[in-house]
């Protein structure tokens, strides 16, 4: 019986006190018995953390109560067994690494499309205003290989920092097509929908991610599970933990 949940979410927000911040938020954590990682940058909160349904969601709640984390959306999943081993809250220079300091999401966001929206256009084969659509798949190779939405243009990253030089190579390819980025949670794909509009693409991102297009649309037009970074290793489209393979 899944009993476990689990959450995910970011917020590009500033924060001046990140390091001060980190063993407040750790203390409070750790007391909720939860587990998982958070990271804190100048630039935002990145979470990943399971635990009790109660504690966690009130984790949450007390977390909003600071006015820099208030815009905090969280998207959720059940598992049997907690898939962490440890509470870890770490201070980086960015929540998500991608080398280019001038891309500040927090300053303001590129244009994103919902997951109903998405599925409409990708019915449809074209936007609302009849462009073609490209969705672009701003994820590890290794993760594209458990799954992604048909027809993705995937770069076959190895690295997010790779992004720009492999955004420089293709940005010709999306010219005059609407291009829809896309990642796990919607953290990579909001700095690359910013990196594309800059470098002249009519780019967007997926509001939420591959888990929040789960959550409200299911599997439509989308290939396979999507990897996680826990012991759950991967998700279907019904927010569930990859059947295990018995020996």
């Amino acid at each position: 019986m899944a009993s476990v949940l689990n959450i995910s979410a970011y917020l590009f927000t500033h924060i001046a006190d990140a390091r001060e911040l980190r063993p407040t938020l750790r203390e409070r954590a750790v007391a909720a018995g939860l587990k998982g990682t958070i990271l804190l940058a100048e630039e935002g909160i990145n979470l990943f953390l399971a635990g009790d349904a109660l504690a966690l969601r009130g984790f949450i709640a007390d977390l909003r109560a600071d006015l820099r984390f208030a815009a905090l959306t969280t998207k959720e999943s059940w598992s049997a067994a907690q898939p962490f081993g440890r509470m870890l809250v770490k201070v980086k220079r960015e929540i998500i690494r991608m080398d280019h300091p001038t891309i500040r999401p927090e300053a303001g966001r590129a244009p994103a499309v919902a997951p109903e929206t998405l599925r409409r256009w990708l019915d449809r084969g074209r936007d609302d205003e009849g462009r073609e659509v490209v969705l672009l798949d701003t994820r590890n190779a290794f993760e594209v290989d458990y799954g992604a939405f048909e027809g993705a243009v995937d770069w076959r990253l190895e690295r997010f920092t790779q992004f720009p030089d492999a955004a420089a190579a293709g940005a010709a390819d999306l010219d005059g097509k609407t291009v829809v980025s896309y990642c796990t949670g919607g953290i990579r794909c909001e700095k690359a929908a910013i990196y594309l509009r800059e470098a002249g693409v009519e780019a967007y991102q997926l509001d939420g991610g591959i888990l929040g297009y789960f959550q409200q649309v299911g599997g439509d037009h989308w290939t396979g599970e999507c990897f996680v970074f826990d012991e759950r290793e991967a998700l279907t489209p019904s927010l569930t933990p990859r059947p295990q393979v018995l020996a």
